[in-house]
C-alpha cells in the first residue's frame, strides 16, 4: 500500500500554474508547513518568472520590484522546481497534471481588460491599458505592439494605479525613463513622443478615487509634466464630504487633500506636457471616422444606491475632447483555461474558500485550488495575495489531512520532464532564468542602465544557450 503523499517516501507532489506573486506566495506557504515533505512545480508560459511584477509594475517603480528577491528565495529552496516556456493546455495539459501531481493550483492572474461598453471603443488608437503597460514593459507577446504617439493629446478612463501609471508614462521625460529597466525600444518611442496633454477621467469624485497616495503624488513631481485639476473638480458634493467626515479611510482622506494642494498651485509654463484630471466624467463615445479622433464625455453626479453605497450616475451635461489617443483602464478579468471551470460574468475559476468548484453543482473539484486574481478578482496591490495565498494553503493542508487529494500515477519530476521531453518543449529552469537575468543586467549595465530585456522568446532561449556554452 502506497504511503499517503506527504512523506519523504511519497512526496506531496503540488503544480502551480503560474508564477506571480500569489503563486510564489502560495509556495512560500507550503515551504513554511511543517507537517508533510512537499515538492513544489511552478509552471510559467513565458520564460521568465514574477508575473506582473516584470510585466506590469511600471518601471520608474524599482522599489515595488524588490519583492522579487523574497521570490528568489523561494525558487531556490530545494524542493522548488520552476518550469518556463511551458504553456499550460499545449505543453502540458490539464490532464497531465491529474497523472503527476496530487494537488493543482492555479495563479494565473486576470490577463485581460474590461471593455468601456460605448461606440467608437474598437477604432484604431483605442487600446486597453494592459497591452501599453505590457508593451513598455517588454512582454513578449507585446513587443511589436504600435501605438500612434505622434498625437498631441491622450485620454485615459480609469483612476486607479494602472491608470495613473499610463499617464505618468506618458507624460515622464527621456532622462526620468533611462534610468530604469523599460523596454528600450519603448523608450525610444516615448522618447521622440508628440503626446502632450493627457486627459485622465475618473466616473467618481476625487474622495473615491482608487489610487494610493504616492502614485497620485508622483504626478506633481516630475521634470516635464506638471498636473491641471481645476478648483471645480475639487469641490466635494455633500455625499462625498459626509463619507470623508465619518470614514478612517486615510488614502481617502490623503488623495483629496493632495488633490486640492494641486488645484491651488499657479500653473507651471516651463514645463511642456500636462496631466488633466477630471472627476465625475464618463466617456459615452469614442469619436472618428477611421481612428480615434475625440472622445465625448458625460458629467456625472453621486447618489446611494439601495445598499447605501455611492455610485455614479449621468446628467445631461456632456461636452468633447479632441484626442488621437485613448486607454482604458476599468478593471481586468481572467481568462479560461482548458479543462479548468470558469465564471465568465466575473472572469474567475468559480471557488470556495479557494477550492475550484464546478459552477453547477457547487461541487468542490478534487486536488484544485485557485490563488491571487483569477480566485477573487483584481483587488489589492502585491502584498494582498500574500495572506490570500496562505488561506488557500490551509485548505489544501486540511483537504489533505481528510485524505482528499488528486491520484496521480506517475508522481516525480523525472516524469514531468521526461513527458516535456518528449514534446520537444525548451524549457526554462530557474537556474537558466538566473543566466538570463544576469545577461540583461551585463547589458544594461554597459549602456548606464539597471537592465536591458530581452523582449522576444527565441533571444530569451538563445541568449541563454550560448552563455551555457560560455561557461561549459
Amino acid at each position: 500500500m502506497t504511503a499517503k503523499p506527504g512523506t519523504s517516501d511519497n512526496p506531496l507532489r503540488v503544480a502551480i500554474i503560474g508564477s506571480g506573486p500569489s503563486g510564489f506566495y502560495a509556495a512560500e506557504a507550503l515551504q513554511k508547513q511543517k507537517d508533510y515533505v512537499v515538492e513544489i512545480d511552478m509552471f510559467d508560459r513565458l520564460p521568465t518568472p514574477y508575473g506582473l511584477v516584470r510585466g506590469g509594475v511600471a518601471p520608474d517603480h524599482d522599489k515595488i520590484k524588490s519583492v522579487t528577491k523574497v521570490y528568489d528565495r523561494i525558487a531556490q529552496k530545494p524542493n522548488f522546481r520552476f518550469y518556463g516556456n511551458v504553456e499550460f493546455g499545449t505543453d502540458i495539459t490539464h490532464d497531465d497534471l491529474l497523472q503527476h501531481y496530487h494537488q493543482v493550483i492555479y495563479a494565473v492572474g486576470a490577463q485581460t481588460d474590461r471593455k468601456l461598453g460605448i461606440p467608437g471603443e474598437e477604432l484604431l488608437g483605442s487600446h486597453p491599458a494592459t497591452e501599453f503597460v505590457a508593451w513598455y514593459n517588454g512582454h513578449p507577446d507585446y513587443r511589436d505592439y504600435e501605438f500612434d504617439l505622434t498625437q498631441e493629446a491622450a485620454v485615459v478612463v480609469g483612476i486607479g494605479n494602472v491608470a495613473m501609471d499610463v499617464a505618468r508614462i506618458l507624460a515622464r521625460s527621456y532622462n526620468e525613463l533611462v534610468k530604469t529597466d523599460i523596454a528600450d525600444y519603448a523608450l525610444e518611442a516615448l522618447n521622440n513622443s508628440n503626446v502632450k496633454r493627457i486627459y485622465v477621467l475618473g466616473r467618481r469624485g476625487p474622495a473615491q478615487a482608487a489610487f494610493t497616495n504616492p502614485e497620485i503624488k508622483e504626478l506633481g513631481e516630475m521634470e516635464e509634466s506638471e498636473i491641471i485639476i481645476g478648483p471645480d473638480e475639487v469641490d466635494l458634493d455633500p455625499l462625498s464630504q459626509e463619507y470623508l467626515d465619518n470614514t478612517d479611510d486615510r488614502k481617502d482622506i490623503r488623495n483629496v487633500e493632495i488633490l486640492k494642494e494641486y488645484a491651488a498651485r499657479e500653473p507651471d509654463a516651463s514645463k511642456p506636457k500636462q496631466i488633466i484630471m477630471h472627476f465625475l466624467t464618463s466617456p459615452v463615445e469614442i469619436i472618428g471616422t477611421d481612428r480615434v479622433e475625440a472622445v465625448k464625455i458625460v458629467k456625472n453626479e453621486l447618489y446611494k444606491n439601495e445598499k447605501g453605497v455611492l455610485r455614479p450616475r449621468a446628467t445631461d451635461q456632456t461636452r468633447t475632447i479632441e484626442a488621437g489617443l485613448v486607454f482604458r483602464s476599468v478593471g481586468y478579468r481572467g481568462v479560461p483555461l482548458p479543462g479548468v471551470p470558469f465564471r465568465e460574468d466575473w472572469g474567475i475559476i468559480p471557488n470556495e474558500d479557494g477550492r475550484v468548484i464546478i459552477m453547477d453543482t457547487k461541487e468542490a473539484v478534487i486536488g484544485e485550488y485557485v490563488v491571487g486574481w483569477i480566485k477573487r478578482g483584481p483587488s489589492g496591490v502585491i502584498g494582498t495575495n500574500k495572506p490570500d495565498s496562505q488561506d488557500t494553503v490551509r485548505i489544501m493542508l486540511d483537504d489533505l489531512g481528510n485524505d482528499i487529494h488528486l491520484k496521480p500515477t506517475e508522481p516525480s519530476s523525472d516524469a514531468v520532464e521526461k513527458l516535456l521531453g518528449e514534446r520537444n518543449v525548451r524549457y526554462v529552469s530557474y537556474e537558466d532564468w538566473q543566466l538570463l537575468d544576469k545577461i540583461e543586467q551585463e547589458r544594461g549595465e554597459a549602456i548606464g542602465r539597471p537592465r536591458l530585456k530581452l523582449s522576444r522568446v527565441d533571444e530569451m532561449l538563445d541568449a541563454i544557450e550560448e552563455r551555457k556554452r560560455q561557461e561549459a
